[in-house]
């Protein structure tokens, strides 16, 4: 009989259950969504965010038809290719329900503007722009990823659950030269010298990377579009509404016609006609900070362009959001990132959160340390913006528990960390990051292990990491509130977060004996209050500064059960 509950609470776990404590009488109970959630709206906050960041070429082929274009058929390194993932394929899943029930609220996935044909030997076999940071044009979606309607659908339909949508975006970089991608004209990029990361003007005033032309956006100077992208415009039927815009976009902003401002209209084309809710910004460090700035401005100014004209689909009253990839940027410090010679407050210059690398590293501490750290510096150094927390990324090759070994462990602290998460694809299934063969960053970008979701250890993971993760997505108080320890062993922390007349407070236990267990949450709730534990969807009393539950399970998910 054990085995055969275990076994159903295993399956349901998304859903609930809970043992009985009569064990001549075990049943599972499956019980509706907790108490608490359907009597108030949930704020949404982007410091608390549950992000799901995804290579939109290795997630889901949700149209086998698009995967070979441009005639990108030449061998490949291991993972260097084009692998089908699409538009379509995210869309699939929004529909499916996987990112609701991960308790996700915010997509972002990997650019899709279109990339260079050719492909590209830097000494990892040929490789080509499946991950989409080598743009060719900024004002076309590649058919490998999809097209304007794809993109479009996907917006609305990730809307429709309340999912916001986080479009990753490049304005310091092209692609690659090949022989199917010349350089561009001279006055629109730099080649040389290669950044060598020793102050701001050798990671700034550079290319980041051998053959990657750098744009030139510390310029101010007019300069004309490349004769290429005219033609290429006009074969396409499409030049005269292309300058067309561009003269509306310089006549009511006054900007320059200088580099970064063509970009930066294409670029933030994409929220004014769809409803983009964020960027993702890629190499922030390596563009004069003041274009950062400009590039805020003007995604602000088509999200609310967008939002005036499609008030059915607007969510809230959010602001457009933007956060940046600063290589190397750490929570500890602070608002600026230190270049050595100079220091860079990128918070004032357009972002209201950066990417935290620090915390793979603080992950290998004992929580307490962790949540009380992160509490701290998001309420004094960082008060009124944020940081993205990752363990697992696309380009970090040192990314914590790159094994797989501590899959439980790694949602409780990704998850559960002030500030936002950001869940990399695979992190909720185990995917391997491993892959024998590959090069470098490739063998984090391995297709999204969909297979192994017929294994019971996979699905024991993901029901682990769809219940922290609808607790997060739930309570703000997770990402966004002040974090307060309330017994030491077994661990119990508090979190409570207030906005005008929103209150959200919660109690979390981790590491707790299997069976029965009592934890201390006096100060916090007060004796007789009614809490629910999400993790076994159990309703318990505070008795005595304490709630006493009876499960097998190692976490508890604590909200107010009236």
């Amino acid at each position: 009989m054990k085995r055969i509950l275990a076994f159903l609470c295993l399956i349901t776990l998304i859903y609930g259950c809970k043992r009985s404590s009569d064990t001549a009488s075990q049943t599972v109970i499956l019980q509706k969504e907790s108490p608490s959630i359907a009597k108030k709206p949930i704020p949404f906050r982007w410091e608390g965010a549950n992000i799901y960041f995804l290579l939109t070429d290795r997630f889901n082929n949700g149209n086998p038809e698009n995967d070979i274009n441009y005639n990108r058929t030449e061998e490949t390194g291991p993972l260097r290719g084009f692998m089908g993932g699409d538009i379509q394929g995210i869309t699939q899943k929004i529909e499916e329900g996987y990112f609701t029930d991960l308790g996700i609220n915010a997509i972002w996935f990997t650019p899709v503007v279109e990339q260079i044909h050719g492909a590209t030997d830097e000494g990892t076999g040929n490789s080509y722009g499946y991950h989409g940071y080598w743009a060719k044009d900024w004002t076309v979606l590649d058919p490998n990823f999809g097209n304007r309607k794809d993109l479009e659908k996907m917006v609305r339909k990730a809307h429709e659950r309340g999912i916001r949508v986080v479009m990753d975006v490049v304005l310091n970089h092209t692609g690659p030269v090949t022989e199917q991608d010349p350089v561009w004209p001279a006055e629109w990029v730099i080649t040389e010298p290669t950044c060598t990361f020793q102050d701001y003007e050798s990671t700034t005033a550079c290319t980041l990377v051998a053959n990657l032309p750098d744009i030139r956006t510390a310029t101010d100077e007019a300069i004309d579009l490349p004769d290429a992208l005219l033609a290429r415009w006009k074969e396409e039927g499409r030049l005269s509404m292309e300058l067309d815009e561009l003269q509306l976009f310089f006549d009511r902003t006054g900007y320059p016609r200088a580099p970064r401002f063509y970009i930066i209209k294409w670029l933030t084309d994409y929220v004014n006609d769809l409803g983009i809710d964020g960027f993702r910004v890629d190499t922030v460090k390596h563009a004069d900070e003041k274009a950062w700035g400009e590039l805020y401005k003007e995604a602000a100014y088509a999200f609310e362009s967008w939002k005036r004209k499609h008030q059915e689909q607007v969510l809230d009253n959010t602001p457009f959001f933007m956060v940046g990839e600063v290589y190397n940027y750490g929570i500890s410090g602070g608002r600026t990132f230190d270049f050595g010679d100079k220091k860079v407050d990128y918070f004032s210059n357009g972002f209201s959160s950066l990417i935290n690398f620090e915390l793979k590293t603080d992950a290998k501490k004992e929580y307490e340390q962790i949540f009380k750290k992160y509490s701290n510096l998001l309420h004094t150094k960082l008060n009124g913006v944020s940081v993205l927390n990752y363990l697992t990324s696309h380009d970090d090759g040192e990314p914590f528990d790159k094994d797989r070994k501590k899959p439980f462990y790694a949602a409780n602290v990704l998850l559960l960390t002030p500030g936002a998460s950001q869940v990399y694809y695979g992190d909720e299934t185990a995917r391997d990051l491993t892959i024998e063969g590959t090069v470098g960053d490739a063998t984090l970008r391995s297709f999204m292990n969909w297979g192994d979701l017929d294994s019971l250890k996979t699905k024991e993971i993901l029901a682990h990491w769809q219940k922290l993760g609808q607790f997060r997505n739930h309570h703000p108080a997770i990402g966004a509130g002040k974090h307060k320890r309330l017994g030491k062993k077994p661990y119990v922390f508090g979190r409570s977060y207030i906005d005008g007349e929103f209150k959200d407070k919660v109690a979390v236990g981790l590491d707790l004996p299997k069976g029965k267990k009592s934890l201390w949450v006096k100060g916090f709730f007060g004796d007789g209050t009614m809490l629910f534990d999400t993790y076994s969807q159990t309703t318990v009393e505070v008795k005595n500064g304490r709630v006493t539950l009876d499960n097998p399970y190692e976490v508890a998910l604590l909200e107010l059960a009236n």
